[in-house]
């Protein structure tokens, strides 16, 4: 399909809560002609006031752009408002930024295939204030059709990154930044218990877990070397001293009357490891106990 302009091409966007609101603003603001549509349709009114038109149904949102940019709650949800519309997927680019597995990226790429539209996978890393300004967004799936509309797509965030061909990239990646995020953020609540356990506010210690994150950013590269060579130089620590060290935690945690579920549940990780012999490498060897299947 042809667009009026390649830097400011038609754009819909199917799904206005938070975020979805975000990235039709964010079009907007890029002077992309922006169409929106959600079930609750008085979600629409601050974008309509903002010069986006409001489709009357799915159907009439998809025809009324080449790139189809959807944000709802699962791959069931979009398939569930897109099954029914067919044809009218042909020849277009359906962007799905809502969040999933890969499997669900796999099948919806094959679906969209099935109805003549090229599929992107994306995975938004950000909160809806970061859309348009810094806002981290991966994408998958063909590379020309990331090509085509990508002045468009970064419109969205200077972080906009595209990962590769293999729609399930995005999912994948997603999942993997998720699951640091949460051992972060898991990481530092135990330790805020601890400390408040002893009458210190979190507040006190956000400097120095801070400072802390930091350092241990500093050590991904040479952690990532390691997991990709399958060779683990105990360079600075071997497994064996860091195990001494759990125990600490979970004594100290014990003796202040704070859960020691979390700090016991990595000790049981590393005693595996232990036992696998690995005792005398460095912790980036335990990445061998999390390929292994639960």
């Amino acid at each position: 399909m042809s667009t009026n302009n390649a830097n400011h091409t038609p754009v819909t966007v199917i799904g206005l809560g938070l975020m979805g609101q975000a990235l039709a603003g964010a079009f907007l603001r890029a002077g992309h002609p922006t169409t929106v549509w959600n079930r609750t349709a008085a979600k629409a009114d601050q974008l309509v006031a903002q010069g986006a038109k409001l489709a009357g149904s799915v159907g009439e949102a998809v025809a009324a752009a080449p790139l189809v940019v959807v944000c709802v709650t699962d791959y069931d949800a979009v398939h569930g408002l897109l099954d029914p519309l067919g044809a009218v997927l042909d020849g277009r680019v359906l962007v799905n930024l809502g969040s999933g597995t890969s499997q669900g990226a796999r099948e919806t790429a094959e679906w969209a295939a099935r109805q003549g539209g090229a599929y992107l996978d994306g995975a938004i890393m950000a909160v809806p204030a970061e859309i348009g300004a810094d806002a981290v967004i991966t994408y998958s799936g063909p590379r020309s059709a990331f090509e085509q509309y990508e002045p468009a797509l970064r419109s969205l965030g200077s972080g906009t990154t595209y990962l590769g061909d293999d729609h399930t990239l995005s999912a994948l990646h997603e999942m993997a930044v998720l699951s640091l995020m949460w051992n972060i953020l898991n990481g530092f609540l135990q330790g805020a218990a601890l400390l408040g356990a002893a009458g210190v506010r979190a507040g006190a210690y956000a400097p120095l877990a801070g400072k802390g994150i930091e350092i241990v950013n500093g050590w991904l590269a040479d952690y990532a070397e390691q997991v990709d060579t399958g060779a683990y130089p105990a360079l600075d620590s071997t497994i064996d001293t860091h195990l001494a060290a759990m125990d600490h935690l979970i004594h100290e945690s014990e003796s202040l009357g704070v859960s020691a579920e979390l700090p016991r549940f990595i000790k049981a990780l590393t005693d595996q490891a232990v036992a696998d012999g690995r005792g005398g490498d460095g912790y980036a060897a335990m990445v061998e106990q999390f390929r292994k299947p639960s």
